[in-house]
């Protein structure tokens, strides 16, 4: 049996190519049988200029319980890379544990980048 540690150490979930030239979810991990999931960040790998791109992150049912609308103002040309994740403040941020079977998703609402950029998805199982 593994240890509490073991089992709650962050780690990549999955790494999935995301299309940022149009609007749309695209599966990220669906939580396996019999686990939660906490999901502590993505990374998005630019493939192209992704400035004017907009996007969220969350259960396939609701798309923005994990992270609301992001524009990845910044991220403007190949291999810039966005970290995306709740922003810890004076109060609790709030998060949520997946359920086995859940569906994470990142939605595109604003495409307006390249179609191949890479997304990683950390978290940790328990």
């Amino acid at each position: 049996m593994s240890s509490l540690k073991e089992l709650t150490a962050e780690t990549l979930l999955s790494s999935t190519t995301v299309a940022l030239n149009a609007t749309g979810a695209t599966t990220l991990y669906t939580v396996p049988t019999g686990k939660r999931c906490v999901i502590t960040k993505a990374v998005l790998v630019a493939g192209a200029d992704a400035s004017t791109s907009a996007l969220t992150i969350g259960k396939s049912t609701a798309l923005t319980d994990f992270l609301n609308t992001q524009t990845l103002t910044g991220i403007n040309a190949q291999y810039d890379t966005a970290i995306l994740q709740p922003i810890p403040a004076a109060t609790t941020v709030l998060s949520k544990s997946y359920a086995a079977a859940d569906i994470i998703q990142v939605n595109v609402t604003t495409g307006s980048g390249g179609a191949s950029n890479t997304m990683f998805l950390f978290g940790f199982l328990y």
